[in-house]
């Protein structure tokens, strides 16, 4: 997932937990609060998501990076006459 894509989700949710905390408390301030605390809990999770495909890719080894460009087919283009 992009950052970008990820930002605008983030921020959709937390504005979705902030009007349903607000509807339900009728207070601004624990609408705030819960929409921090959904964008932190986001956060938390985007940087495991991260941390988890670097430890994967390095765990793979680079035996697999070797495999990997082997096996993609080469691309030749055509030569101007």
């Amino acid at each position: 997932m992009y950052f970008p894509q990820f930002l605008v989700g983030m921020f959709a949710t937390s504005f979705i937990t902030a009007i349903w905390a607000e509807l339900e408390t009728g207070s601004v301030w624990k609408a705030l609060g819960w929409a921090i605390l959904t964008m932190i809990i986001l956060q938390i999770g985007y940087v495991g998501l991260v941390v988890r495909l670097i430890y994967k890719r390095g765990s793979q080894g680079p035996e697999a990076d070797l495999l990997s460009a082997s096996s993609t087919p080469q691309v030749h283009q055509a030569r101007p006459r």
